[in-house]
């Protein structure tokens, strides 16, 4: 009896010290979303191969940050688990270093909807983090966002030795027919506190639709090759958000040709433009305030001109109360706060949800 006990022991705690050990799988290995092209040599980059030689320099070496990607996958592991490399070991001292270049793990619920299970603080250039532990052994599908201001060189998700970890099962968000967006610093994710709060994220998982953040840092401005890039997108929507980098003279200059590649591909998907935030210290600074009304101005008449010349299908949103009425949404006055993102995805969600139907 004793002895039977006894084996019976160590078989338990053999099996539990088996759950415990990790096993790494290649993220590879699973379906990755928010990309435009399938051309990028590297997994996690956002511009094509072809480009390399072809863009500005600070535009390529951005097109290298994985912002807006997720990996999906399924599991009934009691912990997950990442380890992963960046490119840059990317910090600013206004975003955290987990926005930048940290992980966000979601789950779907039966309800449809997600929600945030934990993040991947990241400590350097190579990194490991559990994420989530002490979970009840059932499937789950989740999502795992990456970086937004860095890249990756390499990524792979932990679970128990004898859990399972496989495709999903629901086509959640949905990948047909995605929405690109376009734009500036503020769309690539700065300063969201962690990746899945940048509000293209936000839309996505509010949408149940894929989302592609072709945001720029600082150089959003109407480069032709990535409006050429956006349209071999088959899209169910494009969202331009370029007005916070692009100014006066960029805008006159190839808005409507920037706009004219895109629609020449797709005559008929809605297309959006944003205004340039009303920032909170344009109410005390009257040279930002001037251009910023310049800004926006230039950008309602080349709109104007669009609907004169029978354009369908576009659609201006205004940027009033984008940002609220306390001015509490910015990081440094102009980078969203999770408060700017979630009230930017208060604004443009119910838009593209019209469009889209």
């Amino acid at each position: 009896m004793v002895n039977r006990l006894f084996c019976f022991i160590v078989i338990v705690l053999v099996v539990c010290n088996a759950s415990a050990q990790l096993v790494y799988h290649d993220a590879s290995l699973f379906p990755l979303l928010g990309k435009a092209t399938d051309f990028s040599g590297a997994r996690y980059e956002r511009f094509p191969d072809s480009l390399k030689h072809v863009s500005r320099t600070p535009l390529w070496n951005l097109s290298r940050n994985s912002a807006g990607m997720a990996i999906r996958f399924r599991s009934n592991s009691t912990a997950v688990a990442v380890k992963w490399t960046v490119l840059s070991n990317t910090h600013m001292n206004h975003m955290t270093d987990t926005g930048a270049k940290g992980l966000d793990l979601y789950c779907l619920q039966k309800n449809g909807n997600w929600r945030f299970v934990n993040s991947a603080r990241p400590k350097g250039k190579t990194n490991q983090a559990i994420i989530i532990k002490n979970m009840h052994p059932e499937e789950r599908e989740y999502m795992l966002y990456l970086p937004l201001y860095d890249g990756l060189v390499s990524l792979s998700v932990g679970i128990d030795s004898l859990a399972t970890i496989s495709q999903p099962l629901m086509d959640y968000p949905v990948r047909k027919k995605p929405v690109v967006f376009y734009g500036t610093s503020i769309l690539q994710g700065g300063c969201a506190s962690r990746p899945g709060m940048a509000h293209t994220n936000i839309i996505s998982r509010r949408l149940n639709r894929e989302c592609i953040n072709l945001g720029f840092s600082g150089n959003a401005f109407l480069d032709l090759e990535v409006a050429k890039v956006i349209a071999e997108v088959e899209a169910g929507a494009f969202v331009l958000d370029f007005v916070p980098n692009a100014s006066v003279a960029k805008m006159k200059e190839r808005m409507e040709t920037f706009y004219r590649i895109i629609r020449n591909k797709h005559p008929d998907t809605p297309i959006i433009f944003i205004e340039d935030p009303i920032f909170p210290h344009t109410f005390y600074d009257e040279k930002v305030a001037k251009e910023v009304r310049r800004k926006n101005d230039t950008l309602k008449e080349i709109f104007n001109h669009l609907k004169q010349q029978k354009e369908k299908n576009i659609i201006f949103i205004s940027s009033k109360n984008m940002l609220g009425e306390d001015g509490e949404a910015t990081i440094d006055g102009i980078h969203f706060t999770d408060l700017g993102m979630m009230r930017y995805a208060d604004l443009v969600c119910p838009v593209i949800k019209k469009a889209i139907r």
